[in-house]
C-alpha cells in the first residue's frame, strides 16, 4: 500500500513515524509534499520517504492520500488535485472541514479524522467518520493506518465536534490540570522540578492503569481511598467543588466553537 501526505507538519510526521514503525508501509511506500521546502527535506532526512513539491504527484503515486493542512488551504489543495483524485481514498485530518465540503470539490472516497497532538508519541486518541463512497474495506485500511499511532473509534459526522472538545482539545486541558496539580505541589514545600515530575507520572501512571486493568474511575478512587485516610481528606474538598461542573462546561465549550467553525 503506497500512503501520500499533503502537507508535512507535525501531526503528518508523527502519523509517517508511526506507520513506519508498525511495518505498514516502507520508506519507499511514502510520499510527501508540503510548501515548504524546510519541511521535506526535515522530513526526507528523518524518515527517508519520498518528497514531491507537487500535491498531484503524491496523489498519482499513492493508494491512500493524506490531507494534513490548515482548514484555510484545504479548498485551495482539494481544487487542485481534484483530477488525480478519481476513486481514491482521502482521508482529511483538517480540523472543521465537513465531509460534504470535501466531497462536493473531489470525486474521491473521503473520511474524516479528529486526531489529537498525543500522536506524537504513538497515544492519539482520534475519531473517524466515513463519507458515502466508503466500504469496508477502505474503514479497515483507515482504522489501521490511524491505530499505528494510538487509538481511533469510528463514529457518526456530527459526533467529531465533541470528540473535538473531548480529546481533540483534551491535551490542553489535561495540561492544565497537571500544572496545577504542580503549583500546589510547590505550594506544600516541594522543589518545583520534583512537583512537576511526580504530577506528570502520576497522571500517566493512572491512565495507564485504568487502561490495563480495566477498572473503572469510581473503583480506582474506592481502591485509593482507606478510612479516615489522606485521600479521603483531599476527596472532601474536591467532591464539594465545582469541578465535575467546570469539566463540563470547558468541554461543552470547546464542542461548541467546533460547530461554530464547522458551519463557517
Amino acid at each position: 500500500m503506497k500512503i501520500g501526505f499533503i502537507g508535512s507538519g507535525k501531526m503528518a510526521t508523527a502519523l509517517m513515524k508511526s506507520v513506519l514503525k508498525a511495518g505498514l508501509a516502507k520508506g519507499k511506500d511514502i510520499m510527501s509534499s508540503d510548501k515548504s521546502e524546510e519541511q521535506l527535506r526535515r522530513v526526507k532526512g528523518e524518515l527517508w520517504v519520498n518528497t514531491a513539491n507537487s500535491n498531484k504527484d503524491v496523489v498519482r503515486f499513492s493508494d491512500v492520500v493524506l490531507l494534513c493542512v490548515k482548514p484555510q488551504d484545504i479548498d485551495m489543495v482539494l481544487d487542485e488535485i481534484r483530477g488525480e483524485v478519481k476513486n481514491k481514498l482521502v482521508i482529511s485530518i483538517a480540523a472543521g472541514v465537513t465531509i460534504k465540503r470535501l466531497e462536493s470539490r473531489i470525486r474521491g472516497k473521503v473520511i474524516r479524522v479528529m486526531p489529537n497532538t498525543p500522536c506524537l508519541v504513538g497515544e492519539m486518541a482520534a475519531g473517524y467518520a466515513p463519507g458515502k463512497n466508503v466500504s469496508e474495506k477502505d474503514l479497515e485500511i483507515v482504522k489501521k493506518i490511524l491505530n499505528t499511532g494510538g487509538i481511533a473509534i469510528q463514529v457518526n459526522e456530527k459526533d467529531l465536534d465533541a470528540i473535538t472538545g473531548l480529546s481533540g482539545s483534551g491535551p490542553a486541558f489535561v495540561a492544565y490540570l497537571i500544572d496545577a496539580f504542580t503549583e500546589a505541589g510547590i505550594k506544600q514545600g516541594l522543589e518545583r522540578d520534583v512537583a512537576y515530575k511526580l504530577a506528570v507520572q502520576t497522571f500517566l501512571g493512572t491512565a495507564k492503569l485504568l487502561k490495563e486493568t480495566g477498572i473503572s474511575p469510581k473503583e480506582l478512587i474506592d481502591m485509593v481511598s482507606s478510612p479516615n485516610g489522606t485521600t479521603i481528606a483531599g476527596r472532601g474538598i474536591l467532591e464539594n467543588s465545582d469541578v465535575n461542573k467546570i469539566m463540563e462546561k470547558t468541554v461543552s465549550a470547546a464542542t461548541k466553537r467546533s460547530r461554530e467553525l464547522g458551519n463557517g
